[in-house]
Order: structure tokens, then C-alpha cells, then sequence
């Protein structure tokens, strides 16, 4: 706001100190937000760091398993064994709140099946096969619940910055022009006053002079 746009009066002034005492309460607010939305990223960076760690070992597990499987039983078998499945694991999407960010919660259930569920038995598959299918089981389940906490994560960081542009933008420019403008109202109200004071005085004394010539 520019101070040559103001108009000197009480109530611009008044008007003017509100908006600043607003500014300043909401900074407190995004601050505080800021500063609980960042714990909150820091407490869940740790466990999205262990859930990255086991899902590349649980990959480099699954993908050893399925070449010592495609080796020995050829990729036949693996695709029988793919063909037979009857259950599809089960996903249950839903969101939940953190300070007003909206972030993914992920349930996962028969990821892991038994072997009547897989659709196939143990006489028409090898115990390679199988091992390759259970691990690639755990690493489906592992990719789902790493992707929940990565989208998290994101969210968090950019509710961060966001928040974090609107902080600095109250208090190193909306705060400080309002205050420079509460500022130049109050010297050109005061000025102004202080001149019809001085416009009244001699006006009393130009009247009271008439008074006593009359």
C-alpha cells in the first residue's frame, strides 16, 4: 500500500492498526503452523528412510528369487503359476488430516496369500517358484506402504514452503508497509490537528481582540 493512496483521518488510521493487529496474529498462526507441520515431517522422515531401505531389499531379494526360479522351471512355469491366482490383494484407499493437510492412508490386506489362495499347488510348481512369489508378495505390500509414506511426505514439504512464502511475506512486507503506513497516518493526522489547533487559537484570540474593542 502505498502511502500517497491514504487518506490522513482517525478512522484510516484505526483501520489501518486493525489490519496491522490481524497480520500479526495470523503470522503467529502460520508460524506456529509452519514449525508443527516441519516436527511432523522430521518424525516421519526416519520411518519413510527404513521403509526405502527394505523395499530396495526386498526388490533385490524378489528379483534374485525370480531368476534362480526362471532358471531352473523357465519362465513357463512362472507364468502358470502368475495365471492361477484367484484373490487379488485388496486396497483400501482413505485420507487423513495433518494441520490441515490431507495426506493418503493406505490398508493393505491379502498381499500375502496362502497356497490355496495363489490358486496352485505344491505338486505342480517347485519350492523356487513359490519362494519367488512369496517374495514378490512382500515387496507388492512394501511398494504400497512406501508410496503412502512418500506421497506424505511431499505434501508435508510443500505445505511447508508454501507456508513458509506466506510467513515471510507478512513479516517482511505486508507487517512492515501497514506499520509505515500507520506510521505516515498518524504524523499527517497529528500535523493536521496540531495546524487547526493553531488555526483556532488565533481565531479566539482575533475574537476575543473584538470583543474588548467593542
Amino acid at each position: 500500500m502505498s502511502t500517497s493512496d491514504v487518506k490522513p483521518t482517525r478512522m484510516e488510521l484505526i483501520e489501518t492498526k486493525r489490519k496491522i493487529k490481524l497480520s500479526k496474529s495470523g503470522y503467529k498462526l502460520l508460524k506456529m503452523k509452519r514449525d508443527g507441520l516441519i516436527m511432523e515431517f522430521f518424525e516421519l522422515l526416519p520411518k519413510v528412510k527404513d521403509l526405502r531401505s527394505q523395499l530396495s531389499e526386498l526388490y533385490s531379494d524378489a528379483m534374485e528369487k525370480l531368476a534362480i526360479a526362471v532358471a531352473a522351471d523357465g519362465k513357463t512355469a512362472l507364468e502358470s503359476a502368475a495365471n492361477c491366482l484367484n484373490k487379488a490383494p485388496e486396497v483400501e484407499l482413505s485420507s487423513k488430516n495433518i494441520m490441515g493437510v490431507v495426506v493418503p492412508s493406505v490398508e493393505v490386506t491379502a498381499v500375502e496369500k496362502s497356497l490355496e489362495d495363489r490358486g496352485y499347488g505344491l505338486i505342480g510348481t517347485s519350492i523356487r517358484v513359490d519362494e519367488a512369489v512369496h517374495a514378490f508378495e512382500k515387496l507388492s505390500e512394501m511398494i504400497i506402504l512406501a508410496a503412502e509414506g512418500e506421497t506424505t511426505m511431499k505434501k508435508l514439504l510443500d505445505e511447508i514452503e508454501s507456508t513458509k512464502r506466506r510467513v515471510n511475506a507478512l513479516e517482511f512486507k505486508v507487517i512492515p508497509n501497514l506499520e509505515e503506513v500507520a506510521k505516515y497516518i498518524s504524523f499527517r493526522y497529528n500535523s493536521i490537528i496540531c495546524s487547526l489547533l493553531r488555526t483556532l487559537s488565533i481565531l479566539k484570540a482575533i475574537i476575543i481582540s473584538l470583543i474588548f474593542l467593542v
